[in-house]
């Protein structure tokens, strides 16, 4: 092939093609332009690359091609807009169609909690095989209350966060496997448990909630919204349902990912009050006040902006165009 000869027939088609992916906006007959010499050009690169490969000339169509390609599908970049809807649609659709099993989850794991408490307080000698009577005196005395206020602010809530947000991605990454999550559970029952039962068993029970409970609504909500995922995600390949194990575990994956990336916002809220407001001089009431109140929006906000969501037919799921195709099964 006589690759001059082939360059002078078709540059004026690679020109004009060049033209149109320059322009900000294309009319209608502008765009089928587009395509048809797109067609053309993927004709011509093909022909180059088979009689007369020119290291140049390939190198050049191909640059045409992609960004013709990028005029005519164009991007979806991240906006506002997009960042908004996750937050008033996305995030809290997928907590309120996955309510049912973090509500179970957090009833359970509370009350599993107060009987361990329970258990703990009639039983005091599980404290003494675990401390020695000058470590548990510290504990109870001062060691639990200097917790909350022996590090700046900043610093304490930075930690705590990372802790977990660290704790809520085990739950969710190592869902698919199920035990595991409940091994996560059970240790921050029994944690939880034991150390308001020795605080009960010494009198300071008062203490134990009034310095929990600021944070710990909130941040205790989002470790069973995260345990719940997880179990859930688990539950998708056990009981698919009408469709195949893949698709009811890629679905649920997909959900589960979004809760996660909302989840960092709650878990970062709960750090701060847990920095910034359990360890202060503030009294009990207006400490424990400012946990209830944050808790009762995080609620409203699952239950009155995620069901609305839900309602309009948001599932929490990416946008139908970025799934793997499907087709429909019966109920």
């Amino acid at each position: 092939m006589d690759l001059d000869a082939f360059i002078a027939t078709h540059v004026g088609q690679w020109r004009r093609l060049e033209d149109l992916v320059r322009r900000r906006r294309l009319s209608g007959a502008e765009a089928d332009e587009l395509l048809d010499l797109y067609q053309r050009v993927s004709t011509h690169l093909s022909v180059v690359r088979s009689a007369s490969p020119d290291p140049s000339l390939v190198s050049y169509l191909s640059a045409l091609l992609a960004r013709a390609r990028h005029t005519a599908t164009g991007t979806r970049p991240t906006t506002w807009r997009t960042f908004t809807r996750f937050f008033t649609e996305t995030f809290p659709a997928a907590l309120y169609r996955t309510r049912a099993w973090w509500i179970a989850t957090a009833v359970l794991s509370v009350l599993a909690a107060l009987a361990v408490g329970a258990w703990s307080v009639r039983n005091p000698e599980i404290f003494a095989q675990q401390m020695t009577p000058a470590e548990i005196d510290a504990y109870v005395g001062t060691d639990f209350e200097n917790y909350y206020s022996e590090f700046p602010g900043a610093e304490f809530a930075a930690q705590v966060w990372t802790n977990n947000a660290w704790i809520a991605a085990q739950c969710i990454a190592l869902g698919v496997l199920g035990l595991p999550v409940l091994w996560i559970l059970a240790q921050n029952v029994l944690n939880i448990g034991i150390a308001g039962g020795l605080m009960a068993s010494h009198g300071r029970a008062s203490l134990f909630f009034g310095l929990i409970l600021p944070h710990g609504l909130l941040e205790l909500t989002a470790v069973f919204i995260a345990a719940a995922v997880g179990l859930r995600l688990f539950w998708s390949w056990i009981e698919p349902g009408p469709r195949t194990r893949l698709q009811s575990l890629a679905a649920e994956g997909r959900t589960g990912a979004a809760i996660a990336l909302g989840l960092v916002v709650v878990l970062f809220v709960a750090g701060m009050i847990e920095g910034f407001v359990t360890g202060t001089d503030l009294p009990t009431w207006v400490r424990v006040g400012i946990g209830a109140v944050v808790e009762a929006a995080f609620l409203a906000y699952v239950f009155v902006v995620g069901g609305r969501a839900a309602r309009r037919g948001v599932t929490g799921d990416v946008a139908e165009s970025d799934r793997e195709a499907s087709a429909p099964v019966a109920a």
